[in-house]
């Protein structure tokens, strides 16, 4: 009998694509890579996927669908979020994976991407027994989860992801002082929702998803010089003084000196710098100085529903 399940979650900026084995309701890991797509890059807020991306976009599918026919995955299911979403030719995106791959990608909003990443995190097993604020920074969205570990208290999806706030706000580099308050003032005006609903449920922690977190936690334990292995690492507690001097550091940097700074993939040199400053701004807005990390995602949240 093949227990194998493939699960794909298509970003704004990386396509992920896991392959696990299900064995009495448990999954192994068989495989696990992600592609930097930049779906988003040079139309995410004109909503249009551009001529190179789409390209990009269905290579990676090709990709994909060549490692999930490999691994002999019988079960495939395929979640599209904010880029896909918005994209007045998203539609015409997913029409062509079909054809191409005979994948079908599956559509969901933001209430339901919070969803899964909640789904996700607690899987990690890192969530607190009192209230935790879940933050998922994506390349067009942001997803944040007021939440026990039992249960979801509130959630909300915000179109602020880090590769949207980059057209908007980081024009130049080093990003600018009047940058930096353009920014603070506009998610001043977008996130009351955010405000109110952490002033009726006080948290202790904040929860990085994935992404951006696990760039801060590898520049750190580099920095450190500590041995570090993000891929044997399901949850992480920063040191606050380390986490404020690296989100420092970065927010200073301009972009050759973030290429050289180990722990900094490829794909994250743009966007860490915007991702560290809305990081930094929910931390003081909410006075939040307990903050961790899940390596587990959106991706785990759709598989963990899957065997349960």
């Amino acid at each position: 009998m093949n227990n194998r399940i493939a699960v794909m979650d298509l970003g704004t900026n990386t396509f992920h694509l896991l392959i696990a084995e299900v064995e009495n309701s448990t999954a192994r890991e068989v495989y696990h890579t992600q592609e930097p797509v930049k779906l988003g890059e040079g139309g995410i807020n004109k909503g249009f996927i551009q001529p190179e991306a789409f390209v990009r976009g269905i290579n990676a599918m090709l990709h994909f669908a060549g490692h999930i026919k490999a691994n002999n995955a019988a079960t495939v299911k395929c979640i599209a979020t904010s880029m896909l979403r918005n994209a007045a030719n998203g539609a015409q995106f997913i029409d062509e994976v079909k054809a191409q791959t005979g994948i079908q990608i599956e559509l969901i909003d933001g209430q339901q991407e919070a969803a899964y990443i909640y789904e996700g995190v607690k899987a990690s097993g890192c969530l607190p027994d009192d209230n935790s604020l879940i933050m998922d920074i994506g390349g067009g969205s942001i997803e944040f989860i007021l939440c026990t570990d039992e249960q979801i208290l509130w959630k909300q999806s915000f179109e602020i992801g880090a590769a949207r706030m980059m057209d908007k706000f980081h024009r130049e580099d080093p990003i600018t002082p009047e940058c930096i308050n353009e920014l603070h003032q506009y998610l001043e005006q977008t996130l009351p929702d955010l405000f109110s609903a952490v002033a009726q449920n006080p948290v202790g922690k904040l929860i990085g998803s994935a992404g951006a977190f696990e760039t801060f936690a590898e520049v750190i334990e580099l920095e450190n010089r500590r041995i570090f292995d993000i891929k044997q690492t399901h949850s992480y507690d920063f040191d606050l003084r380390d986490f404020i001097d690296t989100t420092d550091i970065i927010i200073r940097s301009n972009y050759q000196e973030r290429s050289q700074m180990k722990g900094v993939i490829p794909l994250r040199v743009d966007m860490i710098v915007v991702a560290s400053l809305i990081t930094r701004f929910v931390m003081d807005k909410l006075r939040i100085s307990n903050v961790g990390m899940s390596t587990y995602s959106l991706k785990e949240g759709v598989l963990a529903g899957m065997i349960t």
